[in-house]
């Protein structure tokens, strides 16, 4: 069944943030607004789809807001919306708010939750049709090569380490830099070849703790004791990777003591920082190129799907409406995705395997 004018649909963000989910809401609302859908949002996630918290959506503020990070409708996670007593209150806010499809932007468990819900009752009958777009730092969706907030995080995370850079050149550092990247080290890694970082330190090559204390000491010692000229070297650590940051920092002092007791060490942990700011032309492009596809396929009557961004690993067919965008179905995504971070697709064995050349490339 295809949408038809005056329909309503519900634009949700959930999960953690990312730089460029307002750019996707106003795309969405604005082709929406286009087609003679009504639109809405929902503030909070999953959390105020059960509470009933359906608001009316002004474009114009959209416009306003899409240049920047985090979202205007909020996000939470919710413990009680995978129940069977959550999804019942949902489905119950579906029917009372006449939402005839949803679309619900966000990362691994976001989309497993509006999976939940493809194919609800509406208040007429019908069945509730149901899109995702990928929205998550850590690039750690499968179907897609990218995910809304990636670009703008790893820009974040360029720009903090080039200042880095500047003050330990002055002192003759090292610094210890960590990232976001809980599951995956695409974030740590890709930045950390931009940045030029001497190291980088991610879950996928599965070093042990000694293992990754003698290269980060192989690393300094051929830095500060060869005929490079350098003076400063930078470690960029994946939060994936479970050693702690200032055991790391001790274990590494105590070994290069005898080697170059003069090199001092500094620890930053970037945390959040990386998820905020505005968001880079191409995550506000990506977030507008996706919303405009999936609303269409709504439209169309297309559902139980993610608009996913063309690129490495992505073979699905490409929708009508844009040449870079597929249309995946969300029991294809979820799977391949859980097969991503158990390491066993071929998109996370080339990782892992281009992660293990890169990492004696930047040593050099």
């Amino acid at each position: 069944m295809s949408l038809k004018p005056r329909d309503r649909l519900a634009l949700l963000t959930s999960g953690g943030d990312a730089p460029g989910m307002n750019a996707a809401l106003r795309g969405a609302a604005r082709v929406g607004a286009q087609l003679g859908l009504e639109i809405v949002g929902v503030e909070e996630g999953y959390v105020g789809l059960m509470a009933g918290r359906v608001v009316p959506l002004d474009v114009y503020a959209l416009d306003e807001a899409s240049r920047r990070g985090g979202t205007v409708l909020g996000t939470a996670r919710s413990k009680v919306f995978p129940t069977p007593e959550g999804q019942a209150a949902a489905r119950t806010q579906i029917v009372a708010h006449k939402i005839a499809a949803l679309l619900v932007i966000g990362g691994n468990g976001s989309l497993t939750g509006a999976r939940t819900l493809a194919g609800a009752a509406t208040h007429d009958g019908n069945r509730l049709l149901v899109a995702g777009i990928p929205a998550s730092i850590d690039n750690d969706l499968a179907c897609t090569s990218m995910a809304i907030g990636v670009d703008t995080a790893m820009n974040t995370i360029v720009e903090a380490c080039d200042r880095i850079f500047d003050t330990a050149t002055a002192h003759r550092r090292t610094f210890f830099v960590e990232v976001m990247g809980r599951d995956m080290g695409y974030l740590a890694m890709t930045a950390g070849i931009a940045a030029g970082a001497d190291c980088v330190l991610v879950r996928e090559v599965g070093r042990s703790d000694d293992a990754i204390v003698d290269q980060v000491v192989q690393t300094m010692t051929h830095a500060y004791t060869g005929n490079t000229g350098k003076r400063r070297v930078l470690v960029l650590k994946s939060e994936g990777v479970k050693m702690d940051l200032n055991d790391l920092k001790r274990r590494v002092d105590e070994k290069m003591r005898a080697v170059v007791p003069d090199v001092d060490t500094r620890v930053t942990v970037l945390g959040h920082v990386v998820r905020g700011g505005s968001p880079t032309a191409f995550d506000r492009l990506l977030g507008a190129r996706l919303a405009n596809a999936a609303v269409r396929e709504l439209m169309a009557g297309k559902t139980d799907f993610m608009a996913g961004w063309v690129g490495p690993g992505v073979t699905a067919p490409v929708v009508e409406h844009d040449p870079y965008v597929v249309a995946a179905p969300l029991d294809q995504v979820l799977a391949d995705t859980a097969r991503l971070h158990a390491g066993d697709s071929p998109l996370a064995q080339w990782r892992k395997r281009v992660y293990s050349e890169v990492e004696s490339i930047l040593e050099k």
